[in-house]
């Protein structure tokens, strides 16, 4: 396979900027920590939502509940994965979410369709007080009426080219980069 065109859009440095800074607009926003929790929608919104938590604890001095969201199974494109996808699993913090204030964290908000399947699957759990979202990158073109609350930041999109937001735990690195679709990974 031939590895096609890959534009570096964030380097560390920038990445880890964008999340501190997404870190105080969240806890602003809340007047505080108090009644946060931050849920990491799957895969790579996860770590984001680590990352978050960490410069939150370093700020503010608390740990702040965080669990994760694997969406899988509210997808509204089931059918094009295939018969038998592959869930996760998704991990609710200890003291729930019921009159809380869930910050949905995922790395790429693109046509909404993601946060929509991890709406209807926080519906499931709970009554949150309210629900925030927050993406490392926005990217435009949805196709629900979605809006991220919190940006690390927007980036326009070359038709033919997709976001990859990298991290170590998956890919060896933080970064975002643009690649062509069809590319392979490095």
């Amino acid at each position: 396979m031939t590895a096609r065109a890959r534009h570096h859009v964030m380097s560390e440095s920038d990445v880890r900027r964008a999340v501190a800074r997404m870190a105080r607009e969240i806890v602003e926003r809340n007047g505080g920590t108090d009644g946060l929790v931050l849920m990491g929608i799957h895969r790579r919104g996860v770590q984001i939502a680590d990352m978050v938590r960490r410069e939150i604890r370093e700020a503010e001095g608390v740990e702040v509940p965080t669990g994760s969201i694997d969406i899988t199974l509210y997808r509204d494109d089931l059918e094009v994965i295939g018969p038998r996808p592959i869930v996760g699993g998704s991990n609710l913090p200890a003291a729930g979410i019921d009159g809380k204030v869930v910050v949905l964290v995922d790395d790429v908000a693109y046509t909404g369709r993601t946060t929509k399947a991890a709406l209807n699957e926080v519906g499931d759990w709970g009554r949150p007080r309210r629900i925030v979202l927050c993406v490392l990158i926005d990217r435009g073109g949805r196709e629900l009426p979605i809006q991220p609350d919190i940006t690390g930041r927007e980036v326009q999109v070359p038709e033919g080219q997709h976001v990859e937001v990298l991290v170590p735990e998956h890919d060896g690195r933080l970064g975002v980069d643009l690649v062509e679709k069809g590319a392979e990974s490095s």
